[in-house]
């Protein structure tokens, strides 16, 4: 088993009181959701999300590739 260390976090009052709530109105320890939070934002960093992952694959295969003349033109064709 990894060995447990603590950490201190500095961040507002404000911040930290509502955070609190909606761990308590969850049934979840504080530091639980911490950690699943920090384990989220690790994975997120060392690998694309499905999104991303597959719109290289695209990018790379030339598919849902846009050429345009202005940002006006790129939104128009996106329907955005």
């Amino acid at each position: 088993m990894a060995k447990e260390v603590q950490m201190s976090i500095k961040m507002e009052s404000e911040l930290r009181d509502q955070f609190m709530v909606v761990a308590a109105n969850r049934h979840r320890p504080a530091a639980q959701i911490i950690r699943d939070l920090m384990r989220l934002y690790i994975a997120d960093s060392e690998t694309p999300n499905a999104l991303t992952a597959e719109t290289i694959r695209k990018c790379r295969l030339g598919e849902d590739v846009f050429s345009a003349t202005s940002a006006e033109d790129l939104f128009k064709q996106l329907g955005i």
